[in-house]
């Protein structure tokens, strides 16, 4: 059965704060009947099929209800202590039959699986990563379908709150230009094939928020692989690179900023404002996101004092 979710709006101030319209494309009527300290009615059996919806669940206090995750799944630590139900895109449905569910929550991209386990009278939820917007209606339809409606609004005044202190710092200064590159081969010497983040997706968002412009304007690729001349024409004003897996790979930031002065000319090279983000929250589009965007805005504005109220 496919959830459906109906009446879940992000509160108002989301909306005034961010003059986004994060509002619930979905509808679900909840089944639960109890307060939100008894759980009565809600899911008890929660499988969560990537690892931003896992954070998700145990940032609203649901973690004691899930028993599968995928082998992916890797933050809170506690969450590694589920059985594993695959991949993110090759799940074990022997695996998750046996689990026993009475709630699988996933993303779009996995209309095909949502299907297979529906036909096997499995209970579906679908919500959307792809944007910020798409993240903050998640965090109140999951809240919704787990009563836990009031954990999620306390998250949600959480990340607000942060991102309007963000926001009342930077709103009278200049907005430098960024690239942010969430993907490419280190080790070379050179860049090749530079994944930068696009237009119309949460680091585009998140670049906004944290008092940037996106230096790649193309709303038509996401990620587009970028070398020599492409990423000459871009010229940043700052450049981020995103490696969590850098220690595993054996390399260090100053090995990453090292293969940036092949482009002596770039502006962000000229003026030392190559930047290094190995934290693992830089690659997950779930709520920790917010800390991205605290990341992000210091290394935009060195100048601001981060620590002042």
């Amino acid at each position: 059965m496919n959830v459906s979710l109906k009446r879940v709006t992000v509160p108002i101030y989301i909306i005034a704060a961010f003059g986004l319209s994060y509002v619930a494309q979905q509808t679900f009527t909840p089944k639960y009947t109890g307060s939100e300290t008894d759980n009565v009615g809600s899911p008890q059996r929660i499988i969560s099929m990537a690892p931003s919806i896992t954070e998700v669940l145990f940032a609203l206090d649901r973690g004691d209800q899930v028993v599968g995750v995928t082998r992916y799944c890797l933050y809170p630590p506690e969450a590694q202590e589920n059985t594993s139900i695959g991949g993110f895109m090759d799940p074990n449905y022997e695996a998750i039959v046996a689990l026993k569910p009475d709630l699988v929550i996933l993303l779009p991209i996995h209309h095909d699986a949502q299907a297979r386990m529906e036909q096997f009278g499995i209970t579906t939820l679908s919500v959307e990563h792809r944007t910020l917007d798409g993240i903050l209606n998640s965090i109140a339809i999951i809240g919704e379908a787990t009563n836990a409606a009031s954990n999620a609004d306390a998250l949600l005044k959480n990340i607000t709150g942060r991102i309007i202190a963000i926001e009342e710092k930077t709103a009278s200064l200049d907005r430098p230009s960024v690239l942010l590159s969430a993907g490419r081969s280190i080790g070379s010497g050179k860049l090749e094939e530079v994944y930068v983040a696009g237009k119309n997706q949460w680091y585009d968002d998140v670049i906004t928020l944290a008092g940037g412009v996106n230096a790649f304007k193309n709303e038509s690729i996401q990620f587009p692989a970028l070398s020599g001349e492409g990423l000459y024409r871009l010229n940043p004003d700052v450049v981020v690179e995103m490696v969590p897996d850098m220690k595993e790979r054996g390399f260090t930031k100053e090995q990453i900023v090292r293969e940036w002065d092949s482009m002596p000319e770039c502006s962000a090279v000229k003026n030392n404002r190559v930047h290094v983000f190995d934290a693992d929250y830089t690659t997950i589009p779930g709520p920790r996101f917010i800390q991205l965007i605290e990341d992000l805005a210091q290394v935009l504005h060195p100048d601001i004092d981060w620590m002042a109220p």
